[in-house]
C-alpha cells in the first residue's frame, strides 16, 4: 500500500513552560489561531523535526474557506505540510539521518508548529549551506515533475498550465524544462504573469474573471486547443475549462482541481475528443523518493526558484493575519511562509 498524507499527533495543553510549543489549530473554517502543545517525543523509527518555515498552501486555504467535503477534513484540524526544519532527536533504530540535519518533509500534514514527528520516509536531508527557507517548497515538486512526465510533454506539443499561484509558477519552471512547442499559461494577475514569462511560458493570458473562459482567451493562437493542458486552479470545475480547451486526442494531467465541483463534467466531450484524464500522485513509494532527490537537485541547482516568489513572512504567532493575506484578492500575495522558529 503506498504512503499517504499522516497528521503527527500533538497533545494540546493549557499549560505554558518547558516542554510545550506553539502550533496552530483551525476551529472552523475561516478560524484559526495558536494553542500551547506539548513537545512530542518521536518514537521507535521516528525523527523529531524543530520546525523553522512551512508555506501557505492552496490545500490549506481550501480548508481555511470550508471549501473541502467532510470526508476529507473534519474540524478541528491542523494545517500545514509544506516544511523545512532542523531534526533535533531521533528514535531507536532510525539510521542515516542525524540531529542537526537541515530537512525537508513530505507527506507530513499539521506541521504549523514548532516541532513535529515523522517517519524517515517523509524526511529529505539537506545539503547544510541550503538555505532552508528556500526548501519548504520543495515538498511539492515530486507531485509536480511526476505530471510533467505523465503529460508526455515534447517539443512537438504546445501545453496549457492554468493558474499561476505559487504551485503553478513552479510547474511552469519545470515544464519548461520538458520542452515544449510552446507554453501558455493562465492567470487572473498580472504580477503572477510576469514572473511566469520569466520562468519560461511563452504565452501568457490575463482572465478577466474566475469564471472566464480559457478557450475564449486563447483561441485566437491555439484554435485547435492544447496537446497537454496541466490544471493549477483549486477549485474542481477548473476541470471543466480544461476538457473545453483540450485538443482532439489531447491529455489533461489533474496537479490541481482537486477541489469539489459542483458544475456537471460533460464526458460526452471528453469521449468524443478521446482525451486522458491523469492524476499525478506517485502511485509507488520508491518514485515518491526518486522525484524527491531530483526536486532537491533542481531547486540546489538553481533550476527552479523557490525563493523569488516569497512576498510575506509572518510568525506562527500570528497565523490568523498571515491566512488574511493570503486568501486576499490580489496578486501582490503569492507566497506566505510562516517562520514557526522567531517569537513575536
Amino acid at each position: 500500500m503506498v504512503t499517504k498524507m499522516s497528521v503527527p499527533p500533538l497533545a494540546l495543553t493549557e499549560e505554558e513552560g518547558p516542554g510545550t510549543q506553539l502550533c496552530a489549530v483551525m476551529n472552523s473554517a475561516g478560524e484559526i489561531g495558536v494553542r500551547r502543545a506539548l513537545i512530542p517525543e518521536p518514537l521507535d523509527g521516528e525523527v523529531r523535526v524543530k520546525v523553522k518555515w512551512v508555506g501557505i498552501c492552496g490545500s490549506d486555504l481550501e480548508v481555511f474557506r470550508g471549501a473541502r467535503e467532510p470526508e476529507f477534513v473534519s474540524y478541528p484540524t491542523r494545517l500545514g505540510h509544506e516544511v523545512a526544519g532542523i531534526v533535533d532527536k531521533v528514535g531507536a533504530g532510525v539510521t542515516g539521518i542525524r540531529p542537526g540535519d537541515h530537512v525537508a518533509l513530505r507527506y507530513v500534514w499539521g506541521a504549523f508548529a514548532e516541532y513535529v514527528c515523522c517517519r524517515p520516509f517523509s524526511v529529505k536531508v539537506l545539503p547544510q549551506e541550503f538555505p532552508l527557507v528556500e526548501a519548504s517548497l520543495i515538498e511539492v515538486l515530486p507531485g509536480i515533475l511526476h505530471a510533467a512526465e505523465r503529460g508526455e510533454i515534447a517539443p512537438h506539443k504546445n501545453v496549457l498550465i492554468t493558474g499561476q499561484g505559487v504551485s503553478g509558477l513552479i510547474l511552469t519552471q519545470v515544464v519548461s524544462l520538458f520542452s515544449p512547442r510552446r507554453l501558455a499559461v493562465t492567470d487572473l494577475y498580472e504580477e503572477k504573469l510576469a514572473l511566469a514569462l520569466k520562468y519560461g511560458a511563452t504565452n501568457t493570458y490575463l482572465l478577466p474573471d474566475p469564471h472566464g473562459r480559457t478557450a475564449d482567451a486563447t483561441r485566437a493562437d491555439f484554435p485547435d486547443g492544447f496537446d497537454v493542458v496541466i490544471p493549477c486552479l483549486l477549485e474542481g470545475e477548473g476541470m471543466i475549462d480544461a476538457i473545453d480547451v483540450a485538443a482532439q486526442n489531447g491529455t489533461i494531467v489533474m496537479y490541481g482541481c482537486i477541489g469539489t465541483c459542483r458544475r456537471p463534467i460533460d464526458f460526452f466531450k471528453v469521449h468524443k475528443k478521446r482525451l486522458d484524464i491523469l492524476s499525478t500522485e506517485p502511485k509507488r513509494d520508491i518514485d515518491n523518493r526518486r522525484y524527491f532527490e531530483e526536486s532537491l537537485r533542481l531547486v540546489k541547482d538553481g533550476l527552479v526558484n523557490t525563493k523569488e516568489m516569497i512576498t510575506h513572512v509572518v510568525p506562527l504567532a500570528d497565523i490568523a493575519e498571515a491566512f488574511r493575506l493570503r486568501n486576499g484578492h490580489g496578486g501582490s500575495a503569492i507566497h506566505v511562509m510562516i517562520d514557526c522558529e522567531v517569537k513575536r
